[in-house]
């Protein structure tokens, strides 16, 4: 074939390959083959048309080194025995190998064995059960194999990074106690890892709602948290504790946090600006049980929380101004909330306890 039907050729896959959608670039790249050579200019051609249509695409399971493929899920279901030190060590995916597998539970299998391989959380930019912390609440546990369980306390004892907000919350939610992971805290308090001081967080307020009342809370303040210095700023991700018991209805935790600081009812400081409880309560979407909105409330004033306080971000508002622009159903009821937040009734009613509120 000489250069000119040559051209010719390689010029009709080109367009086929832009305009028409039924055309399959690989099976046409393949094609042409037959009308130029590997090394030849129009080929070159070719595989840059070809790359231009698939930029940005995902590299194909093939070209993929192990460890890579091992922690791909849409190379198919990681396969236990799969991977070899060889692999850890050749692999230029290896240093964030253990917080991919941590973050996403589907690769959950593949952290004992990256671990025997060589792999360590240290030389990862983000520790890899932070990751994990961040990208899962409190998922279940039970299920999760005996060594997984043993990788996963690893990550969280192997790497001093792993002393971080975030991770007290995963390590106290209530799947991880039950599973003894919150073992790691305990450790941790041993040594002093979280005595005040250069803790960046508060553990009693990283720590999850449901855990307020457990040895390990009472354990923290008597080695001088306090739930005033709960309400700094931290590094994280997760709510702060009193917004996290708020937002989840969490009855027990909220009466921990009021106890000792009475004025959250009314105002939480903020890192930039100041939050009532009351309007955060009414926004749509905030409660993880919208039902228990109208206990909310009234547990919120019969604790000091006023309706008629102005919103730190419009002062020109009132909680009361904002419900009745949200044409909450609640308007009468904050509107027949005495100033002064004297105690009304209600019900309160969660999965942890059934009270009368204000009694």
């Amino acid at each position: 074939m000489t250069s000119s039907p040559r051209w010719a050729a390689i010029a009709v896959i080109a367009l086929c390959l832009l305009a028409l959608g039924g055309c399959t670039p690989t099976s046409l790249l393949l094609g042409a083959a037959g009308v130029a050579s590997d090394t030849s200019v129009p080929w070159a051609i070719v595989k840059h048309v070809h790359g231009k249509l698939t930029e940005g695409d995902p590299t194909p399971c093939a070209g993929l080194d192990r460890v890579e493929r091992a922690l791909s899920p849409r190379c198919g279901q990681y396969v236990t025995g799969s991977l070899r030190s060889s692999d850890v060590a050749a692999s230029q995916f290896s240093p964030c190998a253990l917080a991919t597998a941590a973050r996403d539970t589907r690769l959950w299998p593949a952290l004992p064995e990256l671990i025997a391989a060589g792999a360590r959380p240290e030389t990862c930019t983000q520790p890899a059960i932070v990751a994990l912390a961040q990208a899962n609440d409190c998922p279940d546990l039970a299920a999760v194999p005996a060594d997984v369980r043993g990788a996963l306390q690893n990550l969280a004892q192997s790497d001093s990074r792993a002393v971080q907000h975030d991770v007290v919350r995963w390590l106290s939610c209530p799947n991880s106690r039950a599973a003894g992971l919150d073992s790691v805290l305990g450790t941790w308090l041993a040594n002093g890892a979280l005595d005040p001081g250069p803790l960046s967080f508060s553990p009693l307020s990283a720590l999850h709602p449901s855990a307020l009342g457990s040895p390990l809370a009472v354990a923290l303040e008597a080695r001088g948290h306090t739930a005033d210095a709960a309400l700094g700023g931290y590094d994280g991700q997760r709510a702060s504790g009193f917004e996290e018991a708020l937002r989840t209805s969490d009855w027990v935790a909220l009466e921990w946090w009021l106890a000792r600081q009475p004025q959250l009812a009314n105002r939480v400081p903020g890192p930039q600006l100041d939050w009532l409880p009351l309007a955060r309560v009414l926004s749509p979407g905030f409660l993880a049980y919208p039902g228990s909105r109208a206990d909310m409330v009234g547990f919120l004033v019969a604790r000091g929380a006023d309706p008629r306080t102005r919103l730190p971000s419009d002062p020109s508002q009132t909680v009361i101004a904002l419900a009745r622009m949200m044409r909450s159903p609640l308007v009468d009821m904050l509107q027949a909330a005495p100033s002064g937040a004297e105690p009304v009734n209600t019900v309160a009613t969660n999965s942890r306890t059934l009270r009368l509120v204000g009694q």
